[in-house]
Order: C-alpha cells, then structure tokens, then sequence
C-alpha cells in the first residue's frame, strides 16, 4: 500500500459532517410521514432507537479499524488484509456498484427535484442532469481539501435545516409559535403509540436499517485525513448522537403536530408540499416552506453523489494497489496527489449511467434495489474484520494498546447486538416476500447473494487465495 502518497488534508470537522451528512437523506425529509403513519409515534421512535444502537456499535467497529489502519479503500481493504483477499475483492467491487449506481440516480433525481421551480424549465432533464454532474466533478478533480469543504457544507445545510426544524417544532408543542399548544395528544390519539401491530413495526425497522446507510463511507475518508487517530472515534461517536437526535427528534416534532390517520403523512406521491417538514412550517406560517425543503434535498442529493464519486474513486484506487484492479488506477497525481485517473474513471462511468437513466430510469433504479440490500454484507465485514484482528493481536501475543489507538466500546456484546440486528434485516427484508407470496421478490432478493458467492468462488479459484493466517498477519503497519 502507498498511501502515504495521497494528500492527508481532511481535517477533523471534515470527517465529523461527512459521516453525519452520510446518513441523513432525501428519506428523511420526504419519508418520515410514512413511518409514522405505518407503525405510530412510538413504533416509529422505538425503531430508529434500536438502529441507532446497531449504529453505534457498528461505528465504534469502524472507528477501532480505520483509526489504527487508515486505508482509503476501508472495509475492501480490511477484508482483504485481515479475512480473505477474495472477500475483499468481491466487497470492494460490489461497493463501486452500488456507490456509482447510487450517484447516478442522485444526480437524475436533482433534475426532477430543481423542476419544482418554473425557472428551470429552460433546461431539459437531461441537461441538468450533466451539469450536476460537472458540478460534482469539479470539486472532485482537485485537492481533496476541495472535496472536504464542499461536502461540509453541503451536510451543514441539512443539518443545520434539522436543527432549525426541532426548536421551531417544539416551540410550536408548546403553545410558543403557531398560535396553538399542540402538546403530545396525538401521541395517544386512537391507536397510538404504536399503530399497525407487529407487522407494521417490523416494515418500519427495516426502513429505519436501511436509511441509514452512508455511514459507513466515513472510514473511507480516513486514508487522507490530518489525524486519523483522532479524527475517525470522534467522527463515530458524533454520528450515534447527532443521527439519534435528528431522526428521533424530527419524528418527535411531526408526531406531535400531524396526528398518524393524517393521510399527508403517507405523501404516496413523494411530493415536496406533502412533506411532513414543509407541513410543520407551513402551519408555523413560513410561506415559502416548500422552495425551503425543496432547495435541501437538492443539497442532500448533490451531497450524497459527490460523497459517492469520492468514495469510488477511492475505492478504485485501492483495488488497484492490491492488484485487484488495474494498476493505472492507482496511479497519483503530483499537483492534487489525489487519484486523478481514479476519478476520471469514475466519472466516466457515471456519466454513461445518468445518460442511459435518462431514458432508461426503471432499469437503473431495479439494479439499485437489486444491489441496495447488499449494504448489510458491507457492515457484517467491518465486524468480521475487527474480530479479527482482535483474535491476531491475541496469537500473535501483541500489546493491544501499541496496536489500537481506539478500541470500540461494548466490545465484544455491543458487536454481537450488530450482527443480531443484521440477520434480522437480512431476514425480514426477505420474509416480507414469503408472507406476501411473491416469489419474483424473493429470487430478486436472494440472486445478489447468490451471484457474490459464485464471483468469490472464481476469484478464490483463479487466484488460489486462502483465509488470512492470523498468526503471520502484520499488525504494525498503521498507514497501509
């Protein structure tokens, strides 16, 4: 590994927003209604609770490995140096699909989303869409200080809109702003709290697992961060907290003033004037509400595909330096030392995605389901991973605190409460077609699955690649 090369200029306040931006979507801003509707207030809340736990044992896991090892190609790299080289290969290139696929639809939904103002109309869908792109890739050709700072702001927009939205909501309970005292009645209104039975909670924790995907791209960051040592447990624990307060916090708010029976909150449409945010301000009186929530999930996509595009782009960069892509890609550039032909890769593909989504939008957005689920393979590798090299350190009779700037909290019950959480995601999101007797579903959620064990197969067998050996593994080595 080379990645010393790479400029180390993400500073701590870098990492911090972008593992907290990582997390908070388009979701978040249009969907709540929907979960509330569908499991109550308390259903709701219960639910984000107990993935914010798996959350923040996850990142803890995240935190341990990327601070002692800060890779840029993360858990690619974790699996491959510490599990099995083939395991990291099929993750490393599984996460480039999901990652370019997920940019691509961002970067198509901004053009739909930007429509909302007649002003736009002068550009067709399809020519927003580049431009987003050059946008994107703009910020992404440079120095990674660049990246750094553009992905700041654009996750404090979102953050600081959530905030704004929490004090102005509980004002409002209060009887403070809007001319009412909402107080917490709807929290008992008919069936509430918890509404739809087990049913209806079991649907809304697994919205509630997979909306927080993203986070995990923090430890991506960690190969060109100042400080990785520091930055990367505080970046981790920030996220539990911060994610906790906005999600709860929001759904608190909306719970309070929307009763659950309102059918606004099921804004089946997806509309931006049927999002429970831009009702809550509608009713404080904030006239221009909409044009409010509409320019932050603007912001939200713009930032969730430039988080991509990096995150790719890295990735590539780190197959390509354990020679499990090709060599150019890791190839760094003297003026930005960032991995320029990395980048432009990626962008190119990308481009070719939006353009081909632009007329084939169905396809690309079945793949992303297809792919999407495969997330929890990538949060069962981090734990895998630290298991691991707890293990080595054990064999190998090493000084953990020599080997581990950090090491996770709760180990090792708080990671057995992740993997809980995980099978029980992997279940239910598949149980769900058996009990609605769809069996196209259930080929459609388990083929993926099928597909990465046959690529691992071929991979371990064209390669002769075996299970890392714990007892010769290096554990010094801090910078890869």
């Amino acid at each position: 590994m080379s990645n010393y090369k790479m400029e180390r200029s993400l500073k701590t306040r870098h990492v911090s927003m972008i593992a907290i931006g990582g997390a908070i979507g388009t979701g978040l801003f249009v969907a709540t209604g929907g979960v509330i509707s569908q499991a109550g207030p308390g259903g709701a809340i219960l639910a984000y609770a107990i993935i914010g736990v798996m959350l923040y044992f996850l990142m803890n896991a995240v935190g341990e490995l990327s601070s002692a090892y800060p890779l840029s190609g993360a858990f690619s790299a974790f699996a491959t140096r510490f599990i099995h080289p083939s395991f990291g290969f099929v993750l490393g290139w599984l996460y480039i699909a999901i990652c370019i696929l997920v940019a691509s639809v961002d970067i198509v939904v901004t053009a739909n989303v930007i429509s909302f103002w007649e002003w736009s109309q002068f550009l067709s869908p399809l020519e927003w869409s580049i431009a987003f792109f050059l946008l994107i890739f703009l910020l992404n050709i440079f120095t990674v200080r660049a990246y750094g700072e553009a992905e700041y702001w654009l996750s404090f927009i979102k953050v600081f809109m959530i905030i704004v939205f929490v004090i102005l909501g509980f004002l409002m309970i209060f009887g403070i702003l809007g001319g009412h005292t909402y107080g917490f009645e709807n929290f008992t209104y008919k069936e509430a709290p918890f509404v739809g039975g087990i049913s209806g909670f079991v649907g809304v924790l697994l919205i509630a697992g997979f909306s927080v995907g993203g986070t995990e791209q923090v430890a991506i960051t960690a190969g060109e961060s100042e400080d990785p040592a520091k930055s990367m447990p505080k970046a981790v624990n920030q996220v539990f907290w911060r994610i906790l307060l906005f999600y709860i916090g929001s759904i608190v708010v909306i719970s309070a003033i929307i009763p659950y029976t309102d059918p606004l909150l099921l804004n089946e449409s997806g509309s931006v004037l049927q999002s429970p945010f831009t009702i809550v301000f509608n009713r404080i009186g904030i006239s221009f509400a909409a044009s409010v929530i509409n320019a932050v999930i603007l912001t939200s996509l713009l930032s969730a595909a430039n988080s991509m595009l990096y995150t790719t782009s890295r990735l590539f960069y780190s197959l390509a330096e354990s020679g499990q892509a090709p060599k150019i890609l890791a190839k760094i550039n003297k003026k930005t030392r960032a991995p320029l032909i990395s980048v432009i890769v990626t962008c190119a593909v990308i481009l070719g995605v939006v353009i081909f989504a632009n007329y084939n939008d169905g396809a690309v957005f079945y793949i992303l389901n297809l792919l999407g689920a495969l997330v929890l393979i990538i949060w069962f590798s981090n734990i895998w991973a630290m298991f691991r090299v707890r293990k080595a350190i054990k064999l190998q009779d090493k000084n953990i605190d020599e080997i581990l700037p950090y090491k996770a909290k709760g180990y090792p019950y708080g990671q057995y409460i992740v993997i809980a959480i995980l099978l029980f995601l992997f279940i239910g999101s598949g149980a769900a077609n058996i009990i609605d007797y769809n069996p196209m579903g259930l080929v459609n959620h388990f083929l993926p699955y099928i597909v990465l064990v046959v690529i691992f197969l071929v991979h371990k067998w064209m390669t002769k690649s075996k299970l890392v050996d714990l007892n010769k593994v290096d554990l010094t080595q801090k910078d890869g």
